[in-house]
């Protein structure tokens, strides 16, 4: 969507800059240029005839009542690789084609050693505008360019009216078509191209009939995923999907390269500045990115769940994004994960072995096996991550982890990307109970791999006997150790310990204490037939029970279908978890779980904590009102897919073994006793009601004043926002983050198909998630 008014680029930088953090932000629908529909619609369809031949359909819409022009440019251009001179010898070219084919307006010849050649035809007439995809010396850096035709050259040329800003001979490495449109008001106007491998005689013969069935099998495929739904669950499953699909994007970044800069020597401090331990960093890959609008670079622990409800279309490429930033030019050779682009050294959760299990499970589901190869690889690959944490993040070898900022922003009243004062230390529940989740899916990986290779048995006795430490570490076993389980309360919290080894526990209920819930898998007794001594580390440990401790859910007996149960938050804990996790007036909110508990709207004074001093916690449902972070995102109230989703999948598993025996009274349904299947349907229903239409026939994710909500050629839209308001469910932070957000497409399809698991099992497969 494209206003008719020119984009109001001051207006919306002078106008943000006006309003505070208390304010609302002032985005492009405020400015008044979509009103009275003055705007265009600009529709992009792609349908391949074969691998090498693509067809594209621009169709732009005029949907005011008055008549307006428009320019569209379709583009065709090579990625500069050329003046680095280490990469290609011959430069690639665009150049028109003399000889035009049938059916043909024009032609465009595309010549690259690499890829080959390439024809672009079109139907209609156009300005052909030639330049080459180089820097604009002058204008970045007043030296001079190495052509006289630069990549703004199309900007120079339509905007500025500079008619020598492109190349009149007709050729170069970055392409326009110029279509000059007038479109009567309420009416539309099509652009076909084709692009093709091989030169056409009559490359739109039968185009119609080509767009026609690709749209039909698209329909087709995504009805057999969601055979059951309603028309609106199956538009937020569609969409959700197509925006994991959209938001794919190359990444190219070399890090060594980057330090040294290229033209333009770099400031001397960049060499010992921000990534300068990541030398051995390049990236050029296809990534799944967080919003490709606004956050265009990949983060590790969004990817991973990015891989999961990718999975659901396109296994494949789940597997190939989980695999990418485990290898050799993306981790780093002490085993570290690398965080984002911005800070490679950041620690965010260790989800990657869940994302693995994951994907394989899916796999399976699909293809009747999982890619035993994929796992071995990916696990060889974790291990290193696996040393990394054991070695670094528990420096006092107690098994409880400081972990650092892990991805939750605000969530912490300290500054978790920043190190403590000399001499203390911040002990983390939600990284504990990661690296707990993290050891028995390293377990279940070596388990199922051990089906077939008895070899992996030692590593699942070794990642399971870790677990069990850590569990007793976390609950308050180990006498060494402080507890990170409040007795009192009946939660997980932070523990500060200060120079002189006093604890000072951290006194604020948020998704910090949920995380260990994660921490949860269902053995099925087919992966124990091949593992004798994890068998007998069963028994040894039975009912949890670890150095003289009992320490998590782990029974000694087998549920009917002869599954075992290890977990971290045992039988005494859970429904105490639950009491908070399911009271209106704490985390549940008609959206999902907040990421602080309400509690903190009234109880915000935590007093003196060493280190900051008085403190206070405030429950914000919506918007940070501090600068932490950028300000630009908020974990202390709004709802998050990420951790709702495996909060979902947690609850699925602990029904998977205690069944429908055990219920739980919840508060918000004045006391009737639940299911934990049905309490993870519970939260999973409300979290898809953020782009249900409610009562009022309103979507709550989406503004009410919105065009989106009402009007005929914008409400079949979603955007998909970052994180939600816990109260409103109004969406905020990035607008096209389908991302984790995309995880909707899941939650969707866990109301309807019953063939997905949610464990490792190999016949039953019943739960649908």
């Amino acid at each position: 969507k494209y206003p008719h008014g020119a984009y109001p680029y001051q207006q919306l930088v002078a106008e943000n800059a006006r309003r505070n953090r208390l304010d609302s932000p002032f985005n492009l629908l405020d400015s008044g240029l979509f009103d009275e529909q003055r705007y265009w619609d600009v529709d992009v369809c792609y349908a391949k005839a074969s691998p090498g031949r693509i067809a594209i359909r621009i169709t732009v819409t005029n949907r005011s009542d008055d008549d307006a022009e428009i320019d569209l440019l379709p583009q065709l251009w090579f990625r500069n690789t050329w003046s680095w001179g280490d990469e290609e010898s011959v430069k690639p070219e665009l150049r028109q084609e003399a000889q035009i084919a049938g059916g043909a307006a024009w032609g465009v010849r595309s010549e690259h050693a690499t890829l080959g050649s390439y024809w672009l035809y079109a139907v209609h007439e156009a300005d052909l505008l030639f330049t080459e995809n180089e820097t604009n010396g002058e204008r970045l850096w007043g030296s001079s360019s190495s052509s006289p035709y630069v990549k703004d050259a199309f900007h120079r040329y339509l905007v500025e009216g500079d008619s020598d800003a492109v190349n009149p001979e007709a050729r170069g490495t970055k392409f326009a078509a110029r279509y000059h449109l007038r479109v009567a008001g309420g009416s539309s106007k099509k652009i076909d191209l084709v692009l093709s491998d091989s030169p056409l005689e009559q490359p739109f013969q039968e185009l119609e009939k080509l767009f026609a069935l690709r749209r039909s099998e698209a329909d087709i495929f995504y009805d057999e995923l969601l055979p059951e739904g309603g028309v609106e669950d199956h538009r937020i499953m569609r969409q959700a999907l197509a925006g994991m699909i959209w938001t794919k994007q190359f990444f190219h970044f070399d890090v060594q390269r980057w330090l040294e800069g290229d033209q333009t020597v770099p400031p001397r401090e960049r060499r010992q500045g921000r990534n300068h331990r990541w030398r051995h960093l390049r990236a050029a890959d296809v990534l799944s990115m967080p919003d490709a609008w606004e956050y265009p670079w990949f983060a590790a622990w969004d990817l991973a769940f990015h891989c999961v409800a990718l999975a659901l279309v396109d296994v494949e490429f789940a597997k190939q994004q989980i695999e990418v930033v485990l290898g050799e030019h993306y981790l780093h050779p002490n085993g570290q994960i690398p965080a984002y682009e911005w800070a490679f050294e950041d620690v965010n959760p260790p989800v990657h072995a869940w994302g693995t299990l994951k994907v394989y499970r899916a796999e399976r589901v699909q293809r009747g096996s999982g890619d035993r190869k994929f796992l071995q690889r990916v696990f060889h690959k974790l291990l290193l991550n696996y040393a990394w944490w054991i070695n670094r993040k528990d420096k006092h070898g107690q098994n409880l982890f400081e972990g650092g900022f892990l991805g939750l922003d605000n969530i912490s009243v300290y500054d978790r990307s920043k190190p403590l004062p000399p001499g203390f230390s911040l002990k983390q529940a939600d990284a504990t109970g990661w690296m707990a989740m993290f050891a028995l899916n390293m377990t279940m990986i070596a388990l199922e791999l051990a089906v077939e290779d008895n070899d992996y048995e030692a590593i699942a006795v070794q990642c399971y006997e870790q677990f069990l430490a850590i569990a007793k570490a976390i609950s308050g076993g180990d006498e060494n150790g402080p507890s990170l389980w409040d007795m009192e309360t009946g939660f997980f919290k932070d523990l500060l310990i200060t120079p002189d080894g006093s604890h000072h526990r951290i006194d604020v209920y948020s998704w910090v204490g949920l995380i260990p819930l994660f921490a949860t898998e269902v053995v099925d007794h087919r992966l124990l037939s091949n593992v004798p001594r994890f068998r007998e580390m069963l028994k040894k440990h039975k009912k949890g029970l670890f150095q003289g401790s009992y320490v998590c859910a782990c029974p000694d007996w087998e549920n009917d279908r002869g599954e075992h149960l290890l977990a971290l938050v045992d039988h005494n804990m859970l429904p105490r978890i639950l009491n908070r996790l399911l009271s209106e007036d704490e985390f549940l909110s008609p959206y999902g779980v907040r990421s602080l508990s309400k509690l903190h709207q009234n109880y915000q004074n935590l007093g003196y904590l060493p280190g900051i001093g008085e403190t206070t916690i405030r429950y914000l449902p919506g918007e940070s009102e501090s600068g932490l972070f950028g300000g630009n995102s908020n974990w202390r109230g709004p709802v998050w897919l990420p951790t709702n989703y495996a909060l979902v999948q947690a609850l699925e598993k602990f029904h998977r073994f205690l069944g429908d025996e055990f219920t739980y009274p919840v508060p918000c349904l004045q006391g009737e006793k639940l299911t934990l299947q049905e309490i993870a349907t519970l939260i999973s229903e409300r979290l898809v009601d953020l782009y249900r239409r409610d009562e009022q026939g309103y979507i709550p994710a989406l503004r009410r004043d919105s065009p989106f909500q009402s009007e005929e050629s914008w409400r079949h839209l979603n955007l998909f926002y970052e994180y939600f308001h816990a109260e409103s469910g109004q969406g905020l932070g990035a607008c096209h983050q389908t991302g984790w957000t995309g995880l909707l497409a899941n939650l969707v399809m866990r109301r309807y198909r019953k063939d997905i698991p949610v464990f490792l099992g190999h016949e039953d497969e019943s739960l649908a998630r």
